[in-house]
C-alpha cells in the first residue's frame, strides 16, 4: 500500500523553524536532527549520510526510487541571527541561502505527493559554504540509483540557471630575507616581491567565454612580515578566481608569476552548464554551487527563490510571495522532467 500523503506544508512556519536554529557551517547537527524528525513526521523515509562523524546529509523519499531529486544545503554563513517577519518579507540568516529554498522544496515534494506523484526525492547537504564536503559525500552515495535529474536550489530569483562559474583558489607565496629595517639593503622584502606579483597579475589576460563572460578574481587575504622594524622574510596572498574555463588555462596564463612567487593550489570547482525546461526565465550566474560534486544524481538544473545580492548580508531576506511562487515552479519543473522519455 502506498504511504498516505501528508497535509500541505505551512511554508512560513517551516522556514522560520529552520532559520531559528543556528547552523553556521560546522555546526549543522541540531538543524539536521530537527529536519530528520520533521520529514519523518510528514511520512518520508529518511536516510542520514555521515559526513564527518558529527554532521550528516539528509536524504528523504517516499516509497519508490526517485527520478527527480530536489537538493540544497542547510548550512549558513556566520553570523547567525533568527527570523522575523515584516510584511511580505521574512528576514533571518538562511532565509534565502538556503533554508527558505529548502522549505519550498519540501512543500513542492509534498504537493507532488498529494497529487499522486511519488518519484521525488529530497537531498539536503551540509558544508556548502566552506568547500562542499557534504555534497562530496552525497556524490559517492549509494542512494542515487534511479535518479535522472537533480534540481539544485540556490537564490536565482526564480530563474533557471543556464550556467555557473567555477572557482580556482590559489595561494601566492613570496620568500625573502630578514634584516634590521635600518639596513634594508642587507635583507630582501618578501612583501615587496608579493606586491610586485599582484601588480603583474592585473596585467595578465585571463580566459573568457561567450556565455559566462570574462574570468575575474579577488585578492581575499594578504599576510606577511614579523614586525614593523624587520624586513619581511615571508608573505602570502590568497587569490580567488571566478572561472569560465578549465583551471589549466588560468595556470598557463599566470605561470610567469612563478619566477618570483610560489603558487599553491587550494581549491578548485569547475564551471557548470545546466539543462532547462520550457516556460521559465533563464540566466547565467557568477557564483558556484554544489552541482559539480553531485553529477551521479543526474542531469543538473538550478532554481530557487531569493536574490544572491542579499545572501550573506546582515539584512538577508526572502519575499514570501516569491517563495510561494517557487513551490509552484519546483512542481512544474518536476512534472516537465518526469514527462521526458
Amino acid at each position: 500500500m502506498d504511504p498516505v500523503a501528508p497535509a500541505a506544508v505551512n511554508l512560513v512556519e517551516l522556514t522560520r523553524s529552520l532559520v531559528d536554529i543556528d547552523s553556521t557551517t560546522g555546526c549543522e547537527e541540531s538543524v539536521g536532527e530537527w529536519l530528520v524528525s520533521y520529514l519523518k513526521t510528514l511520512g518520508f523515509t529518511v536516510v542520514c549520510q555521515d559526513v564527518d562523524g558529527r554532521r550528516f546529509n539528509v536524504f528523504a523519499s517516499v516509497s519508490v526510487s526517485p527520478v527527480v531529486v530536489f537538493s540544497t544545503h542547510f548550512d549558513c554563513v556566520p553570523p547567525f541571527f533568527p527570523s522575523r517577519l515584516e510584511g511580505a518579507r521574512l528576514y533571518g540568516r538562511g532565509t534565502c541561502d538556503a533554508k527558505g529554498i529548502l522549505a519550498a522544496q519540501v512543500a513542492a515534494a509534498v504537493e507532488l505527493w498529494r497529487g499522486g506523484e511519488q518519484r521525488i526525492g529530497l537531498l539536503f547537504v551540509v558544508g556548502e559554504e566552506r568547500g562542499s564536503d557534504g555534497a562530496k559525500v552525497a556524490g559517492a552515495s549509494a542512494h542515487v540509483a534511479g535518479s535522472r535529474f537533480l534540481v539544485d536550489g540556490e537564490p536565482t530569483d526564480n530563474r533557471l540557471g543556464l550556467a555557473t562559474r567555477g572557482i580556482l583558489r590559489l595561494k601566492l607565496k613570496a620568500s625573502g630575507r630578514a634584516a634590521h629595517s635600518s639596513y634594508p639593503e642587507l635583507g630582501e622584502s618578501a612583501i615587496d616581491t608579493l606586491l610586485d606579483a599582484l601588480v603583474a597579475l592585473r596585467q595578465i589576460e585571463l580566459p573568457s567565454d561567450p556565455v559566462l563572460g570574462q574570468t575575474h578574481y579577488s585578492i581575499g587575504l594578504i599576510s606577511g612580515g614579523v614586525a614593523p622594524n624587520v624586513v619581511s622574510p615571508s608573505a602570502e596572498a590568497e587569490v580567488m578566481f571566478r572561472t569560465v574555463s578549465g583551471s589549466d588555462e588560468i595556470r598557463r596564463a599566470i605561470e610567469a608569476l612563478e619566477k618570483t612567487v610560489a603558487i599553491e593550489h587550494v581549491l578548485e570547482v569547475p564551471p557548470v552548464r545546466m539543462i532547462a525546461v520550457p516556460e521559465f526565465d533563464t540566466a547565467v550566474f557568477p557564483y558556484t554551487t554544489d552541482i559539480p560534486f553531485l553529477a551521479a544524481w543526474g542531469k543538473p538544473l538550478l532554481y530557487g527563490p531569493g536574490s544572491i545580492h542579499v545572501a550573506h548580508t546582515a539584512e538577508e531576506f526572502i519575499d514570501v510571495d516569491e517563495q510561494r511562487a517557487a513551490v509552484d515552479g519546483y512542481v512544474r519543473i518536476a512534472r516537465a522532467l518526469l514527462a521526458l522519455p
